[in-house]
């Protein structure tokens, strides 16, 4: 029973625990398209606008 009790605690404390620097995870889902030059990755955003994606992010790296 003790076993128990010491699980249940430690799963508690794992969900606390990146709680403790006040940011809260909230699970998301993307994708990323690898463009072969700025023209295409322009393009490939148009697309997906028109697709009726709003939540787009372009990064350049």
């Amino acid at each position: 029973m003790a076993n128990k009790a010491t699980a249940a605690a430690q799963r508690g404390a794992a969900k606390k625990a990146p709680e403790r620097n006040g940011y809260k995870y909230r699970q998301q889902y993307g994708i990323v398209v690898i463009c072969d030059n700025e023209q295409a990755q322009a393009r490939a955003y148009a697309r997906l606008q028109r697709a009726g994606f709003k939540q787009l992010r372009v990064v350049t790296v």
